[in-house]
């Protein structure tokens, strides 16, 4: 069976506090977040952009956590005001709430990784292996 691999980066930035954390990252801070989300699917698909069955998903569609906070992104936002409070602004979760949303945005089928990065050298990976 055919398989495909779409693999983007992107970053936006955004300030944000752990809630109850008893250091620094309990106070306001930002972050140039960085993003890596990789989508397989074994088919192709359309887009609400383009109507052929060409890709696996589209990477405007994967990239809408760059957008300004007021476009419905996360760029130049506080996190803990924009994202639901079931989802803690650690970068796993942070992870996690991206992975959530652009799943609802992708076709059927395809399997995403995200990961997310507060500095150069340390990031969180989500992905769910049990999705279809």
């Amino acid at each position: 069976m055919p398989k495909w691999k779409l693999v983007t980066e992107f970053t936006f930035d955004s300030a944000h506090y752990i809630r109850d954390y008893n250091g620094p990252c309990g106070r306001l801070h930002g972050h140039t977040y960085k993003v890596k989300i990789e989508a397989t699917s074994s088919k192709l698909h359309s887009s609400q952009y383009c109507p052929h069955e060409v890709m696996v998903a589209d990477f405007r569609t994967l990239r809408w956590a760059k957008q300004d906070v007021k476009k419905g992104g996360l760029d130049h936002g506080v996190l803990n005001e924009v994202m639901p409070p079931e989802y803690e602004t650690t970068a796993e979760m942070i992870a996690k709430y991206i992975y959530d949303e652009t799943k609802k945005r992708v076709p059927p089928g395809v399997q995403l990784k995200v990961a997310v990065s507060e500095t150069p050298n340390s990031w969180a990976e989500y992905e769910d292996e049990c999705e279809n």
